[in-house]
């Protein structure tokens, strides 16, 4: 039986549950809710940016370079246009300078058959002198141009066989000077016998403004 002073009391529950209910409602909603940063979210790039740090020595062997030529393959894939043709400009600054150093003769950018005192010594020997298979090109492009004659290819041939005798004879004594002269200048070098001799060959092949490192001295200067 409800009596009529329990009305009040019922109401009063109700609202406490109620005042209970939204309570709860609240607090979950609060932890739903982020309060905001103050400032806005970085981009991905511009964190990977920050993240990078100082910049990496130039590679100095072509594995180190292809290794890191991979790796900035896949760091650059989130880059705009902007940035990826800027990031290209400074590795062509970069191999245009390594060049232009081992072109010098500087050590460190030199390629490994190039370094060392004696592969150092050797060139400047082949730059002192006149070689004969520094005509080898310009008589290989006449031979192609007169291959093309019929009535002296066969004298052109015959003149070619000729042309490979002394290339051989030339290269030969070019090889036995630069071992000579290599072990009285370089006593305790390992470097020398064919591979040595071979490497001035291929060097008294090329033309003058083709050679690398560039010549340091010139035909007939004393070595």
């Amino acid at each position: 039986m409800k009596l009529p002073w329990k009305k009040d009391d019922v109401d009063a529950d109700d609202a406490a549950d109620t005042t209970v209910a939204l309570t709860v409602d609240e607090a979950a909603a609060k932890r739903r809710y982020t309060e905001a940063k103050g400032r806005p979210t970085p981009k991905r790039r511009d964190a990977e940016g920050r993240r990078r740090g100082p910049v990496a020595p130039a590679p100095t062997t072509r594995a180190e370079a292809r290794a890191r030529k991979k790796e900035l393959k896949g760091s650059s894939a989130n880059l705009s246009k902007e940035e990826k043709k800027a990031q290209s400009d400074t590795r062509r600054r970069q191999r245009a300078d390594q060049r232009e150093k081992m072109m010098d003769g500087e050590e460190r950018y030199l390629m490994p058959r190039d370094k060392g005192e004696a592969r150092r010594f050797a060139r400047d020997i082949v730059d002192s002198r006149r070689n004969f298979a520094g005509l080898f090109m310009p008589f290989a492009i006449m031979l192609i141009i007169v291959m093309f004659v019929p009535a002296i290819a066969v004298y052109a041939t015959l003149l070619m066989l000729i042309f490979v005798i002394f290339l051989v004879i030339d290269g030969v004594l070019l090889g036995r000077i630069l071992n000579n002269r290599v072990r009285e200048r370089f006593p305790s070098t390992t470097d020398g016998g064919f591979k040595l001799g071979w490497y001035g060959f291929s060097r008294a092949m090329q033309m003058r403004f083709m050679r690398a490192p560039r010549p340091k001295v010139k035909p007939g200067d004393a070595v």
